[in-house]
């Protein structure tokens, strides 16, 4: 009678879109099933809507931090336990930390997904966040930030770049933490940021792999069912306000080699006022950057040799408002400025004359066939159910895709390149490469 009870109060919603079967247990946790039979494995996922850009000033890397702690052990599986039953099954498990959300995944034989089901609902509870563990554990993030960037001038001009580029949107502060706020970081900032936001209603499973749906969402009531609800997030919107001019900063670190940052201010699938918006951008970003046949590589490196790199980085997935980077270095006979007007002209071009049918053709197609070989991984189909759905855009968005990118006309690029690719919306960085020992206040 008891194990009947249990299972009248388990019960879920089932919906079912093509090859991804969705269900949600009684307590929130949404879990997401993607069949795939080509070999018998499985990966599981569970994203936490949680990362760092809703961590307050005081403890910015507190969820990095959580992520490093969350293989520290459990009572039922002490330190190093949990890695060590993956390997011993031949699995590979790892994790991640974002902006907007932080993730936990094994690979393993798909017979053996009960292990990482039980393995991730136990952590999922019943962390233990010992403070010597801490104590020692906090000595390797401030380690792992002195080598990943306060040593790497190109990642500290990318750091300091965003905290200049953002003046709302919660990005102006780096995932890993302010090292400030690192030194003075203590194990219960950590409690109660778990406490908080470590419950099955403010995560989302994913599953890929040689599984049975029915199955995975019976293992799913097994292991996470009787884990009860945390408190509801609610996330008040954050908009970035009117841009007043540009914005220009100068880095002073030992590089060996200038580099110039341009960003300008734009709107994700979640804040874009126009759907197709997003769209436009991620075309935008193709034209100048995909490859070989892109408008960079032919003019700026290997037509006009003005840089030794350009590159192009925009993320249309982003919880809150974004930038559209534009990076490079100029070639060893051109300083910045060179670099900085070529980049300006082609941003011009693009402003001023219709692109081609032919080349707007050509970089749709390389979008989408880089979309389409992302699903050829079952680690990669995993990623993109997770991280639609986890930053509120919904995993069944994937679908409009590539729909919506075909759809997109020449005069709507034009547009796009008008209305966000303007100077009062641009900020500017510039790395400026000094002597090993020369010091700035």
């Amino acid at each position: 009678m008891h194990k009947i009870l249990i299972t009248l109060l388990m019960l879920v919603t089932c919906q079912s879109f093509g090859q991804v079967q969705e269900f949600i247990l009684n307590n929130g946790l949404k879990v997401l099933v993607k069949e795939d039979h080509r070999a018998p494995i499985a990966v599981s996922m569970i994203w936490y809507n949680i990362g760092s850009a809703d961590e307050p000033g005081g403890i910015t890397g507190v969820s990095h931090a959580i992520e490093h702690m969350m293989f520290k052990g459990t009572k039922k599986f002490p330190a190093g336990v949990f890695s060590k039953t993956i390997a011993a099954h031949g699995g590979q498990e790892n994790a991640f930390t974002n902006n907007d959300y932080t993730a936990y995944f094994e690979k393993i034989d798909a017979s053996h997904l009960a292990t990482c089901f039980e393995l991730e609902a136990d952590r999922m509870k019943n962390l233990l966040l010992d403070a010597n563990e801490f104590a020692k554990e906090i000595q390797v993030i401030q380690e792992e930030r002195r080598l990943r960037t306060d040593d790497n001038p190109q990642a500290l001009a990318f750091e300091r770049f965003l905290a200049t580029a953002h003046l709302t949107a919660p990005y102006h502060h780096p995932v890993i933490g302010w090292m400030s706020d690192l030194k003075q970081m203590q194990v219960t900032d950590l409690q109660k940021w778990y406490s908080n936001y470590y419950a099955p209603n403010n995560a989302t499973l994913v599953v890929v792999g040689d599984v049975n749906p029915e199955k995975v969402r019976a293992l799913a009531n097994q292991y996470f069912g009787a884990i009860p609800k945390g408190i509801q997030v609610v996330r008040k919107p954050q908009q970035e306000p009117p841009t007043l001019g540009k914005k220009s900063i100068l880095i002073h670190a030992p590089a060996k080699l200038p580099m110039l940052l341009m960003g300008y201010s734009v709107p994700s699938l979640n804040t874009a006022k126009i759907a197709w918006h997003p769209y436009a951008l991620e075309v935008i970003a193709g034209i100048l950057d995909a490859g070989e046949g892109s408008r960079f590589a032919k003019n700026l490196i290997r037509g006009g040799h003005v840089a030794t790199g350009a590159d192009v980085f925009y993320n249309l997935n982003s919880r809150f408002p974004t930038q559209f980077i534009i990076y490079g270095a100029p070639s060893q006979n051109n300083q910045i400025m060179d670099l900085q007007k070529s980049i300006l002209s082609e941003i011009d071009i693009l402003k001023n004359v219709l692109v081609s049918e032919t080349e707007l053709h050509r970089v749709k197609n390389q979008i989408i066939a880089q979309k389409t070989f992302e699903k050829d991984s079952i680690f990669g189909q995993a990623m993109q159910l997770g991280l639609l759905e986890t930053v509120g855009i919904g995993w069944h968005a994937e679908e409009d895709y590539v729909n919506a990118i075909n759809s997109l006309t020449p005069a709507q690029i034009q547009q796009a390149a008008q209305l966000y690719l303007n100077d009062n919306n641009r900020t500017e960085a510039e790395l400026v490469p000094t002597a090993q020992n020369e010091v700035h206040p």
